[in-house]
């Protein structure tokens, strides 16, 4: 395997499946992936990152034709990390918002802000998460967290588009709810 050319391992991947042949295919760019996650990541993460991107590889090579291998690994390399950057992002920006909300209720009643770290309301905010129903927590999460569109909720889903705003909605607002009683 070590004279085969890029696309006769593709090839024999697209032909066979066998995982042996695209680790031979990876091993050879898997320097080039590993530095490529290192401008997003911290060495632990890329590590990560680097076992990720091979498990995505096990269908996209599957499902792409790919000419320049090397190129085209670059490029899904950039894109999982931008991803995964965007996702933690969307993370954040959903309990900053349920945040922000409580912040202002509270300064309407006299409340203050307890002190709980950043931390300990994302762990709260999951807890939430785990108990709305199953319509509203699968609604937030691909809009929210994996910033899916109305429409492309409601293709994955298989939700009508009027549901799918509502659930958000709803289960933005059970959030919020639930994460007050958390305090």
């Amino acid at each position: 395997m070590k004279d085969a050319t890029d696309v006769d391992l593709i090839q024999e991947y697209k032909r066979s499946g066998k995982l042996d042949v695209l680790a031979a295919l990876y091993q050879r760019y898997m320097n080039l992936v590993y530095g490529v996650c290192l401008k997003y990541f911290d060495e632990g993460a890329s590590k990560d990152a680097v076992m990720q991107i091979f498990e995505e590889l096990i269908s996209k090579l599957q499902q792409h034709e790919v000419q320049n291998f090397k190129s085209w690994l670059h490029v899904l390399t950039r894109n999982h990390c931008l991803m995964k950057i965007r996702a933690m992002k969307n993370k954040e920006s959903l309990q900053v918002e349920v945040e922000e909300s409580k912040l202002m209720e509270n300064a309407d009643s006299g409340h203050h802000e307890n002190g709980t770290t950043l931390e300990d309301n994302l762990q709260a905010m999951e807890k939430c998460m785990d108990t709305l129903p199953e319509e509203q927590k699968r609604s937030v999460d691909l809009f929210y967290l994996k910033e899916k569109s109305y429409r492309e909720v409601s293709a994955i889903t298989g939700y009508d588009m009027n549901k799918v705003k509502s659930y958000i909605q709803n289960g933005k607002r059970n959030l919020k709810i639930c994460m007050e009683q958390h305090d």
